[in-house]
C-alpha cells in the first residue's frame, strides 16, 4: 500500500532532521572543546560571523579602477619603448670579401693535408 507523502509530512520531517542536526552540531563543538581546538567546524557554517563584511563606496572603486588604469597604462608604454626593433645589420663589400678569403684559404689547407694522408 503506497503511502502519499503530503508537504505536512515532509515539513515535519526536515524539522525533525533539523533538530537532529543542532544536536549533533553542538556534541561536536563539545568534543572539539575537549580536544583543545575550540570552535573550529569543518564545513559547518558558524553560527554567528566574526564580523560584518566591509563595503566599498563606489567613489572608492573609482578611484581603485583609476589607479589600476594609470598603472597598466606606464606598463604599456614601457613595453612599446623596449619593443622598438633594431636596425638589420648590414655586411660591408670589404667584409664579405675578408670572409670569402679566409674560406677559400681553409679549404685549401684542408684539401692539402687530405691529400697529404692519401699521398702517405
Amino acid at each position: 500500500m503506497p503511502t502519499k507523502l503530503t508537504t505536512e509530512v515532509l515539513n515535519a520531517a526536515i524539522e525533525g532532521l533539523e533538530i537532529q542536526k543542532t544536536r549533533i552540531n553542538a556534541q561536536i563543538a563539545e568534543i572539539r572543546g575537549m580536544l583543545g581546538r575550540g570552535s573550529q567546524s569543518s564545513g559547518a557554517p558558524s553560527p554567528s560571523p566574526l564580523r560584518k563584511r566591509r563595503k566599498m563606496s563606489k567613489a572608492g572603486r573609482a578611484a581603485i579602477a583609476a589607479a589600476q588604469r594609470k598603472r597598466w597604462a606606464e606598463t604599456r608604454k614601457k613595453q612599446t619603448v623596449a619593443a622598438a626593433p633594431k636596425p638589420k645589420r648590414r655586411l660591408s663589400a670589404a667584409g664579405r670579401r675578408a670572409i670569402i678569403a679566409a674560406a677559400k684559404k681553409r679549404w685549401a689547407t684542408k684539401r692539402a693535408e687530405a691529400a697529404k694522408q692519401a699521398g702517405a
